[in-house]
């Protein structure tokens, strides 16, 4: 089932450039937004600049490793809009390390965030999307979901494991749509915090000469939510046309 643009339609957004990009793409294109993070400040601004484009972005607290924050931000768009079409499942941490390092707080760090945050974004919006007979649930995977890279092994983990769920999601679903999308080095937040300092300096520069815009991502999952009814996207591959 097929949902049209514009006030039927409604999207939730996680996370930060990506999810930032996302929500001022689609809200351009004239979905109704619902954004949701953590810190709440970013989300406010967010919310004015769609404004002043005339587009529709309303916002809601969302922790992703909390279930009753995943449920209560679900809750937040229901009662607004009665109604919730796309989900875009798009936290994300990375912090890079050699497994000898033995960083086990960041491994359950990702797991939480990277995993668990997606299963819990699902389980929150699956069962509405069966009662309205349709939506599109599109997961943020990675490259990093499809080779393993040194200082990378779990982050990678993580990200197959995004792929597999959303695979086994879409085997399972005939009315709801599931897309996933794995960008290569994209403009993003993912290197600012934890990991190894040699480990995230080697990715934060390679990142600074090849990211691609958010925006690019953004244009992807647009892409994707605007086929006709009968064609499912299940994955895009975006990433520089400079990256091996």
């Amino acid at each position: 089932m097929r949902f049209p643009v514009g006030p039927a339609v409604r999207f939730l957004s996680q996370g930060q450039q990506i999810g930032k990009a996302t929500a001022r793409h689609l809200a351009a294109g004239g979905h109704q937004v619902v954004a949701g993070a953590r810190r709440t400040d970013g989300l406010a601004e967010l919310a004015r600049e769609v404004g002043v484009a005339n587009g529709a972005l309303d916002h809601h607290a969302l922790d992703v490793i909390r279930r009753d924050s995943v449920e209560s931000f679900v809750d937040a768009a229901l009662d607004r809009y009665s109604r919730i079409d796309v989900l875009v499942n798009n936290a994300g941490v990375m912090p890079l390390a050699p497994m000898a390092d033995l960083h086990v707080d960041e491994w359950d760090r990702m797991i939480d965030v990277n995993v668990r945050g997606t299963l819990y974004g699902i389980a929150a919006v699956l069962p509405r999307m069966r009662e309205q007979g349709g939506g599109h649930i599109v997961n943020i995977a990675s490259v990093a979901g499809h080779r393993v890279d040194p200082t990378a092994a779990v982050y990678c983990a993580t990200k197959y494991a995004v792929r597999a769920l959303s695979e086994g999601l879409r085997q399972e679903s005939r009315d709801i749509r599931v897309t996933i999308i794995s960008p290569g080095f994209t403009e993003s937040e993912l290197l600012d915090r934890g990991g190894a300092i040699e480990a995230q300096a080697a990715a934060r520069a390679a990142a600074q000469q090849l990211a691609i815009p958010a925006t690019a991502v953004a244009e992807a999952i647009g892409f994707a939510l605007d086929q006709p009814p009968t064609v499912d996207i299940n994955e895009i591959i975006v990433r520089p046309t400079v990256q091996g």
